[in-house]
């Protein structure tokens, strides 16, 4: 079994700023790479960032400058994060963080995802 435990979502004011955790633990092999996203009612889930394992990181471009995807790869927990800075109102959704986790090494590797943590932006 592999979990993916999302947190940090909540209300935030317009230009304020949240972080966002991930933490992907359980029967993992080694995980490739891992991403954010997000959806709101109505409207498909939309990509926000994604970082490989080697770290290099990709941004839609309506968040770059602004959001920073980071990743730590413990031991036996990987931790994912976002930072989301200058926050507007039209990116409240509910966001979730997903991995490409390889749970053995004779297994092509599959997407996990988490429960999603919603977050608000509203005056």
């Amino acid at each position: 079994q592999v979990q993916l435990v999302e947190s940090g979502g909540g209300w935030v004011q317009p230009g304020g700023s949240l972080r966002l955790s991930c933490a992907a633990s359980g029967s993992i092999f080694s995980i490739y790479g891992m991403g954010w996203y997000r959806q709101v009612p109505g409207k498909q889930r939309e990509l926000v960032a994604t970082i490989t394992s080697g770290g290099t990181t990709n941004y839609a471009d309506s968040v770059k400058g602004r959001f920073t995807i980071s990743r730590d790869n413990a031991k036996n927990t990987v931790y994912l994060s976002l930072q989301m800075n200058s926050l507007k109102p039209e990116e409240t959704a509910v966001y979730y963080c997903k991995a490409e986790v390889l749970v053995s090494p004779i297994e092509r590797e599959t997407d996990y995802w988490g429960q999603g943590t919603q977050v608000t932006v509203s005056s």
